[in-house]
């Protein structure tokens, strides 16, 4: 029995220098290990040996059997170092290839339009102030010396609610509520979404308007001009030409009308600028007394002046996008362009 525990320990040992495998080392293993297998017919021979030979074989017995335990188990290191490093290889990293870079989003144009008047005005000296978009009659009408039969109250302009509330059809409630709420002097700029039934190449039914309000002891009608000629500059360019036409704003006297030379044409005359070379972009004009009194504002010690402008158009002109709706169809052909 000892010679055959030798040569089962001499043939194991040769065998695992074949093995390529883990299946294979498996299989050897169960030849010598299992159930059936050589080392463990041996051990259950052992009940015959005399008193005498049993210690003796049962000690070789033992230390072949941890021999080729630790056998297998440096044969099963081996093999699965060897996996790692042939994995290693096959799925290396080459760090000195350029890193892929992430896809960004960027804003969209409508807001990059936004961010840029609030920049302009900012650097004026203006405010950014924000405000409900769910208003009263008082604020977005009454308070802003809007009769109740002019047309803007109709339901054709207003998105009416309950309990005399509204979505508010322009951004100048912000105006009445910050004038409540601070004396003189008032600097500021209200941007923000404002809504009104209309739908077509020049109207969505939400769009988005930047408003602005000075009010001091002495504001005169040449400071409001100097202010927007300033921001045209800036939005459009040094070559853009300005002209101011009388209007009429139930808030503002006098009021007017802002034009600068088309984008498109520059002046020429195109389809765009309807062949005239100029295109309306804000309305502005002197606050009227009506509106510091809604507001306890004495007229007689203050003047002031304010302007509104739509984003939307803003952003049209700048980029030279003819119908207004492309902004919120969510076209990634679109906006992929910006």
């Amino acid at each position: 029995m000892k010679a055959e525990l030798e040569a089962i320990q001499a043939e194991a040992l040769e065998a695992l220098k074949a093995v390529k495998s883990s299946n294979a080392l498996e299989s050897l293993r169960i030849e010598y290990f299992g159930r059936k297998g050589k080392l463990t017919d041996v051990m259950k021979g052992m009940g015959q040996l005399s008193n005498e030979k049993r210690p003796i074989i049962g000690k070789l017995a033992n230390e072949v059997r941890t021999a080729l335990t630790e056998a297998f188990e440096a044969a099963k290191n081996s093999l699965n170092n060897q996996q790692q490093e042939q994995q290693l290889e096959t799925e290396s990293i080459d760090i000195t290839l350029p890193g892929r870079k992430p896809a960004y989003g960027k804003a969209h144009p409508v807001m990059q339009t936004l961010e840029r008047i609030e920049a302009i005005f900012t650097q004026m000296g203006f405010q950014v102030v924000t405000g409900p978009e769910v208003e009263t009659e008082h604020y977005n009408f009454d308070a802003l010396n809007t009769p109740p039969d002019h047309p803007a109250r109709d339901l054709h302009d207003t998105f009416y609610l309950t309990d005399g509330h509204l979505l508010r059809t322009h951004n100048s409630p912000v105006q009445i509520r910050a004038m409540e709420n601070q004396k003189p002097p008032v600097r500021i700029i209200v941007p923000g979404k404002a809504y009104r039934v209309d739908y077509d190449v020049s109207h969505t039914p939400m769009f988005h308007q930047v408003e602005g309000l000075l009010v001091d002891r002495h504001v005169p009608f040449s400071e409001l001009k100097g202010v927007l000629v300033s921001f045209a500059r800036q939005m459009f360019g040094d070559q853009t030409q300005m002209r101011f036409r009388p209007h009429f704003f139930p808030f503002t006297e006098p009021s007017a009308e802002m034009d600068i030379s088309c984008t498109v044409c520059l002046g020429k005359g195109c389809r765009s600028c309807g062949h005239t070379g100029w295109i309306e972009i804000l309305g502005a004009g002197a606050v009227d007394p009506e509106v510091f009194r809604a507001v306890n504002y004495d007229p007689e010690e203050v003047t002031g002046f304010a302007f509104g402008m739509g984003v939307e158009r803003i952003a049209n002109l700048q980029f030279r996008i003819p119908d207004i709706r492309t902004f919120y169809e969510n076209d990634l052909r679109f906006l992929h362009q910006f």
